[in-house]
């Protein structure tokens, strides 16, 4: 099939990225133009492109050859793997164009940008020459949503910076992605708009998507909501992820965001944020499977099933005596899902116990439990006190957040850019 002759953009947001030989190199993730003088249409420089790691990288618009319903074909296999930093001069069509607010020349209305359509120039220049837009109706008194399209001349608005911009149009193209990939979304835009559409996310998925962010994006976020959403936005974290990212903050703004948080919800906080950041109680979530010993094995696997569990959590059950919320009562055992599995549904969970490995202390350094993990192969271990009480377990996903490097999420993969090469 030959290049589309018109494309809209926000269509291509996660299209497969293919070489000649039809081998999917990554996919689409943005396109990248560049504001000319006047009314002239935007030149499209390339596409943002997420390969391995979720990284992404920059691919010329003059290395596409064709553009398919449900592919984009490069004219090499050979990209430069070097991450994408955009450029004072360049703008991201689906990170800052949709959602802006812009003024019909031809009556003055004010429509709001749901997508943009790029085509290609008899000098093979690809140019943003239409725009889908969003427009209100009225008629028999009732107020109705219209959408058309506009050349890209016909309506101003475009080239200055807006405050105030929405994100329901972005938000509705990246709605299908992952946590972790619509955080390497963000890292893209410009803080403006990322914090844009972190007020635009809901709760949930915003605490999820922070849990994704380098370190350095979770703090402007955070301090750029009020305070009331950002105890909102922390209630819903992991607790331990929360505690990291309030051990980042001066003590005052902890402490104010501690106090609006509701008491049941930063109790696990506080008491996570008094243990070393690379301690196995520093490390630990406080919210593990804990069962009491007369739960039945089916209770058990029902737990395991949360689809909101990591697989790290959702590969053993804790069992204590009352009470059950951490801080327990003494610790007994755990119950390994692959052992759950070959006991009859109506047995106890108490009977299907593996009491034999010593649990962790609070104190245990990383060194440590990177060593108690790797001995006895476990996925996660428990962490109790001095008296036997759980308080929490420490998953082997926190240990390599802990072991990598803290900017990992922004490093380019050195190896993986030699064994594919580079193209200018």
């Amino acid at each position: 099939m030959s290049t589309a002759t018109r494309v809209f953009v926000a269509r291509m947001a996660g299209l497969g990225v293919f070489d000649p030989n039809g081998d999917q190199l990554g996919r689409v993730r943005d396109a990248v133009a560049t504001l000319r003088v006047g009314r002239q249409p935007p030149r499209v420089l390339g596409l943002v492109v997420e390969v391995q790691h979720r990284r992404r990288i920059f691919v010329p618009m003059g290395r596409v050859t064709r553009i398919e319903p449900d592919a984009v074909v490069l004219s090499t296999g050979s990209v430069n793997l070097k991450r994408f930093q955009q450029r004072p001069n360049e703008v991201l069509v689906l990170g800052e164009i949709l959602d802006r607010t812009v003024t019909k020349l031809e009556d003055g209305s004010r429509v709001v940008v749901v997508d943009a359509a790029m085509e290609q120039s008899r000098n093979r220049d690809w140019v943003i020459t239409r725009l889908a837009v969003r427009g209100t109706t009225t008629r028999l008194g009732r107020r109705r949503a219209v959408l058309n399209q506009v050349d890209w001349n016909e309506v101003d608005g475009l080239s200055a910076t807006q405050s105030g911009q929405g994100a329901e149009s972005l938000l509705a193209v990246l709605a299908g992605l992952r946590p972790a990939d619509l955080a390497a979304q963000l890292q893209d835009m410009p803080d403006k708009r990322q914090l844009e559409v972190a007020e635009a996310l809901d709760d949930e998925r915003l605490a999820d998507v922070l849990e994704e962010l380098p370190e350095e994006d979770q703090i402007n976020i955070l301090t750029g909501l009020t305070d009331e959403r950002a105890a909102d936005v922390l209630e819903r974290m992991n607790d331990d992820d929360a505690a990291d990212l309030l051990r980042e903050l001066p003590a005052d703004e902890q402490e104010r965001l501690l106090e609006i948080m509701e008491p049941d919800e930063a109790a696990p906080v506080r008491r996570l944020m008094t243990y070393g950041d690379y301690t196995a109680g520093g490390m630990m979530t406080s919210e593990p499977v804990v069962l009491l010993p007369d739960a039945t094995v089916a209770e058990a696997l029902a737990r395991l099933r949360n689809p909101d569990l990591t697989p790290a959590l959702a590969a053993q059950v804790f069992v204590v005596r009352p009470p059950q919320a951490t801080p327990t009562g003494r610790y007994l055992g755990t119950g390994h899902f692959q052992r759950l599995l070959r006991e009859p549904p109506s047995s106890l969970v108490s009977g299907a116990l593996d009491d034999g490995i010593d649990p962790l202390s609070p104190e245990a350094t990383l060194h440590q439990v990177t060593r108690h993990l790797a001995t006895y192969n476990l996925v996660a271990a428990p962490v109790v006190d001095e008296n036997d009480r759980l308080l929490g377990a420490v998953s082997v996903d926190d240990v390599i957040d802990h072991l990598l490097p803290e900017d990992w999420r922004d490093r380019d993969d050195a190896e993986s850019t030699a064994a594919n090469g580079s193209a200018s």
